[in-house]
């Protein structure tokens, strides 16, 4: 347990700094570490893929209630059309769970793989849709939130990465969906978390130190040195070439989700 903690301390830090040099959801890298890391103290491979999904989402509860913190302190959220999303982002993720525990974790490594991939497409690509288009209805935005909410508990993520592209695409300002984005991270970190504390408790073949599907020494360390890092890759970002780097961990994101096809195939 001491060893996974410190391994976790590591991986944190990693999280913490790519996350502000880059700005990205720090699931993307907590769940493939964490699928490689816990066999180590779980016995029964099928809890592997929903105990990395879980803790991730745990961990991920951290950064995103300080970040929707610090953006409501700013004024970068707009509750109005937020508050529209957050029940159905939220239930979404709540559902994400109980799904994720009735799938095989084969399933669930493809899924995070076949998703990864694409998302990674996008961040190499840098594709933008078109703004010029009529802003849809709230009940298109609804539905985004509520399958967005699925899929990102099923990845272990806040969802930005769909999120934002998803609302920007159907017509609503880049500025809108970064600040409903920040407050749907959290919803779909909190009910996911939850959902798979709930759906993993009395599990016999669970280890120990664990609630439900989340694995505490994890969260523990990565939550401790993830928030540590964090604000050094945000200083360090004004001074590197922020797109290029991008693109390289696109790149290697791409090479992460092959390789998590190959060993569980």
């Amino acid at each position: 347990m001491v060893e996974i903690f410190l391994i976790c301390l590591a991986i944190g830090s990693l999280v913490g700094f790519l996350a502000g040099l880059l700005g990205i959801g720090g699931g993307l890298i907590i769940v493939p570490a964490l699928i490689k890391i816990l066999p180590f103290v779980v016995t029964d491979k099928e809890l592997v893929m929903p105990m990395a999904l879980a803790t991730s989402l745990a961990t991920i509860v951290v950064t995103t209630v300080s970040a929707a913190i610090a953006h409501h302190i700013n004024k970068n959220i707009p509750w109005k059309e937020t508050k529209q999303l957050m029940f159905f982002v939220g239930s979404g993720a709540l559902l994400g769970a109980f799904i994720a525990d009735g799938l095989s974790s084969k399933t669930l490594e493809y899924f995070f793989a076949s998703s990864v991939f694409l998302l990674s497409l996008y961040m190499f690509f840098s594709l933008r849709a078109a703004t010029e288009r009529e802003v849809t209805s709230t009940a298109v935005y609804q539905t985004i939130a509520f399958f967005t909410g699925i899929a990102a508990s099923l990845m272990g993520i806040s969802g930005g990465a769909i999120l934002i592209p998803a609302l920007t695409f159907c017509g609503m300002s880049i500025r809108l969906a970064i600040g409903i984005s920040t407050v749907c991270g959290m919803m779909v970190a909190l009910f996911g978390s939850f959902g798979y504390i709930i759906s993993g408790l009395g599990h016999p073949n669970l280890p120990a130190w664990s609630l439900g599907y989340v694995y505490l020494p994890a969260l523990l360390g990565i939550s401790i040195s993830s928030t540590l890092f964090a604000p050094k890759g945000v200083r360090l970002a004004a001074r590197l070439p922020v797109r290029r780097l991008k693109k390289i961990f696109a790149s290697f994101l791409m090479l992460v989700a092959i390789e998590i096809v190959l060993t569980s195939s």
